[in-house]
């Protein structure tokens, strides 16, 4: 068996687009393969460099196998011409014509052998076409060529079982070469296999592997961290593009100059970040240290003195430029630069951002009673300044800082702890993973901020369509969501929904307020279901909950999810679920079979059977019960009225025949069953509650 090493060295290519490469040319080598019926292992090994992608696979054969076609011709008594024409469209070579019986009679038909083409040959046709139609994102031509890769290719190299795969691609011949580290090692290379390939590049300083490089740079900065008495703050977003920057890395300590550590620590951090791609350092206690891990891609002789020190000119005077603008800023209020949002347009379709903020002032005015400890005051201020910092330099240049630095600014100006930190927590939580504020004005202003943006964006017919939602109005749903769960708020959202539309004044005056508060509760349901899902909640068990109906506490309707939950997987619960799904069955045969509905109240003199008689009295007792408990959200109370359920239930169809020969008593016991699904129907939707391994 044989092994393929393809390696396409170019210049660099942007780190954000290499994983994706790695996984394409896999991919495209595996269906290559697996059209050509060629057998291989897998999986398919590739890998990235800032200038190299590379795949090897190993297992394959020497050449395709034979392949066996058959072709079926005319009668055996077909004219002559008819005949002549079939042989002449067979190959020259590796058929045989033989007659075979069938209804209508003799008849000819072609086996072909077709020879399997070597793979060498395969794949000396087939590569070409498969790197000229590489998925790249963004692709370039360059010299005088028409073939397009990401940047401008330098060589080919292509062996299988370490003979040269010939073939040209972009004005390149393939061949058995390739070339080490740009500066470090840029001598020839000529392997024979891909291990002797990898120990040849690792000694040319490049480290093919990607998770090789990253243990290399996480180990190296977390060595001069721990020097300093210092820790790594963990940027995994910034260690991949920086793994996807050098071939072979070496990090380094730098200095931020103490004159600039007054700086809010964000914009040293996303100054670092963003321009620089260096990695932060913090105390002990959680504070920015005034030291900085850059990734040089070379050893220098000197120790890195020289890199670190350009390094550290170039970081001051972004520095200055942010010093700039912080200085700049504190010299006016945030409250000064409020009539600039009248000029700022938060979208053609719902007006300024001086409007927006007029609804935000006024919805959390309506939401500060909800979230407990929340004061009307602070909440409505810190309304009124969340949005002032879009207008200040620093946001200006870092978009990023939005919101933080309004609350840094707000503190310098001598608003209270709680408006500043509102302020900066508004735009939280940004995902699934952020920190969900907890502060009581924070969590006003975060939800009058999402559910405004909802209720404008969806009032004005814009909505998330498949994959494309620009303007995150999912990711606010989520915010709505986990701000609520998360704190514990007992929100009307149809009153919240119907305030935040309020503030539009006549802009939607003609909207039907109902139908876009009812369209907002289902959004959001499908968002809970995303949320619970990821929490290991069942989307059934979730379904069934909402079919109820589309109940506007959030709380209320997770403690009800939550309740079924546990109820589901206890005997009980699965024992009365298959019951109802038995019942269910037979109603809806017996519906079909008889062109009517069975949905009717059971007449207790038609009882029969003690089960029978049983199962009604049940029922009758239940419903109240389960109606209390709902009402009094005693939610562990209306799962012990459906546990009562589960014996008498069992019994009936231990013991009673539905289909008696007594077509009154018949109808009777029908409307019995269909009396379960109505005592269950209160508490949730027990037809959508999948079978045991489908949820």
């Amino acid at each position: 068996m044989a092994e393929l090493l393809l390696e396409l060295l170019a210049e660099e290519m942007p780190a954000r687009m290499q994983e994706r490469a790695r996984s394409d040319l896999a991919e495209l080598l595996r269906g290559l393969f697996l059209e050509a019926g060629l057998g291989f292992d897998e999986p398919i090994r590739s890998f990235t460099t800032p200038r190299r992608l590379v795949a090897v696979v190993t297992g394959l054969p020497a050449r395709q196998p034979d392949r066996v076609t058959e072709r079926r011709g005319p009668r055996e008594d077909a004219p002559v011409a008819a005949l002549e024409g079939f042989k002449r469209a067979l190959p020259a070579r590796g058929v045989t014509v033989e007659v075979r019986e069938e209804k209508k009679g003799r008849v000819l038909w072609a086996i072909v052998r077709e020879p399997g083409a070597a793979t060498r040959d395969l794949l000396a046709a087939r590569l070409p076409e498969l790197l000229a139609r590489f998925p790249w994102p963004k692709s370039m031509r360059w010299g005088s060529g028409e073939a397009r890769w990401v940047r401008p290719l330098r060589s080919i190299l292509c062996l299988l079982d370490g003979e040269i795969v010939p073939f040209g691609f972009a004005g390149i011949e393939s061949g058995a070469t390739t070339r080490g580290h740009r500066f470090l090692a840029p001598a020839t290379l000529r392997p024979k296999s891909f291990a002797e390939y990898e120990r040849a590049l690792a000694g040319a300083k490049v480290l093919l592997d990607p998770a090789e490089r990253r243990r290399r740079i996480l180990a190296g900065a977390e060595r001069l961290a721990a020097g300093e008495g210092l820790r790594l703050v963990r940027d995994e977003g910034l260690i991949e593009e920086i793994v996807g920057l050098v071939e072979w890395p070496v990090p380094l300590l730098g200095r931020i100059d103490p004159a600039f550590m007054d700086i809010p620590s964000e914009v040293l951090v996303l100054t670092m970040r963003q321009n620089q791609r260096y990695l932060a350092l913090e105390t002990p206690d959680g504070r920015l240290a005034p030291r900085f891990v850059l990734v040089a891609g070379i050893e220098p002789a000197d120790g890195g003195a020289a890199i670190v020190a350009g390094n550290e000119r170039v970081l001051r005077a972004r520095l200055w430029d942010a010093r700039f603008f912080w200085e700049q800023d504190k010299k006016r209020s945030l409250e000064s630069r409020l009539p600039k949002l009248a000029a700022m347009v938060f979208h053609d379709k719902l007006g300024s951002q001086g409007e927006r903020v007029k609804r935000l002032v006024a919805l959390s005015g309506f939401l500060f009673p909800f979230v407990r400890g929340a004061d009307r005051i602070l909440a409505e201020r810190a309304a009124l300044l969340a949005k002032a910092d879009l207008v200040t330099g620093m946001v200006g240049e870092f978009p990023e800082l939005q919101g933080i630095m309004g609350g840094h600014y707000a503190r310098v100006q001598g608003e209270p702890e709680p408006v500043a930190r509102a302020i900066a927590e508004h735009y939280a939580p940004k995902g699934p993973e952020d920190r969900c504020p907890k502060a009581p004005e924070s969590v006003v202003l975060a939800l009058a901020d999402r559910i405004d943006h909802l209720v404008g964006f969806f009032a004005a017919g814009i909505r998330p369509t498949g994959t494309k939602d620009p303007f995150a109005l999912r990711r606010a749903g989520l915010g709505v969501i986990r701000l609520v769960s998360e704190n514990r708020l007992r929100l009307p959202l149809r009153r919240a929904f119907t305030t935040a539309l309020d503030g539009y004044g006549a802009r939607f005056a003609d909207l039907d307020r109902t139908a876009l508060s009812d369209e907002l509760l289902r959004f959001l349901a499908d968002r809970l279901v995303v949320h619970l899902r990821g929490e290991g909640v069942r989307h059934d068990h979730i379904a069934a909950v909402l079919a109820v109906g589309l109940d506007d506490d959030l709380v209320r309707l997770q403690a009800r999810v939550a309740a079924l939950r546990t109820f589901l997987e206890s005997e009980d619960g699965a024992n009365l679920v298959a019951g109802y799904r038995r019942a269910a069955n037979i109603v809806a045969i017996e519906e079909r079979k008889d062109g009517r509905a069975y949905r009717g109240e059971p007449r207790r003199e038609l009882l029969r059977a003690a089960e029978e008689i049983a199962l009604f009295d049940a029922l009758e007792a239940a419903s109240p019960r389960i109606a209390t408990a709902l009402a009094a959200e005693d939610w562990a109370g209306a799962m012990a009225a459906l546990a009562a359920l589960r014996r008498p239930i069992d019994a009936f169809f231990d013991r009673v025949m539905v289909n008696a020969p007594e077509a009154e008593l018949r109808v009777n016991r029908l409307f019995m069953l269909s009396r379960i699904g109505s005592a269950l129907g209160d508490v949730a939707d027990f037809a959508r509650i999948e079978e045991p391994g489908r949820g």
